[in-house]
C-alpha cells in the first residue's frame, strides 16, 4: 500500500469536519441570539390546536390498530399487481386469469372484513360490541 493512500481520503475528512462545525455553529447561534420568552402558551404542548385533556398515557381503541392492520395488509397486497401488470404481454391469457383469481381472492378478503364490521367506525358498532 503506497504511502499517501490515506491522504487520498484528506477531503472527505475535511468535508465531514466543516458540515459538523457548521451544523454546530447553527445551533449555538441560535441558542445564543434567539429570544428566550417563555410563557404559559409556548410551555404547552400543540396538539394541533386542540386544548390537550386527559393522561397523555391514554388507551386507544382496538379498531385503531385493526384498521391499520388491514391498510397494511390489503397495501401489500396490491404492491404485487405492480410487477403483474409490467410483464403483462409476456403471461399473456395465463396471466390475466391467474390474477382474476388473485383480485378475487383479495376481494373476498375485503367482503369478510367489511361484513364483520372491522371498518365500521360508527356508534352503532361499539355498541355491538364488534371487534
Amino acid at each position: 500500500m503506497p504511502d499517501n493512500y490515506f491522504w487520498n481520503y484528506l477531503p472527505l475528512l475535511m468535508h465531514f469536519g466543516l458540515v459538523t462545525g457548521l451544523a454546530v455553529a447553527i445551533v449555538v447561534l441560535s441558542w445564543l441570539i434567539g429570544q428566550h420568552k417563555p410563557g404559559k402558551a409556548k410551555m404547552s404542548p400543540y396538539e394541533c390546536g386542540v386544548q390537550p385533556i386527559g393522561d397523555a398515557q391514554g388507551r386507544f381503541s382496538v379498531k385503531f390498530y385493526l384498521v391499520a392492520m388491514l391498510f397494511i395488509l390489503f397495501d401489500i397486497e396490491a404492491v404485487f399487481l405492480y410487477p403483474w401488470a409490467v410483464i403483462l404481454r409476456e403471461l399473456k391469457m395465463f396471466g390475466f386469469w391467474e390474477m382474476m383469481v388473485y383480485i378475487a381472492i383479495v376481494l373476498v378478503g375485503l367482503f369478510y372484513v367489511w361484513k364483520k364490521g372491522a371498518l365500521d367506525w360508527g356508534l352503532a358498532a361499539s355498541k355491538r360490541g364488534d371487534f
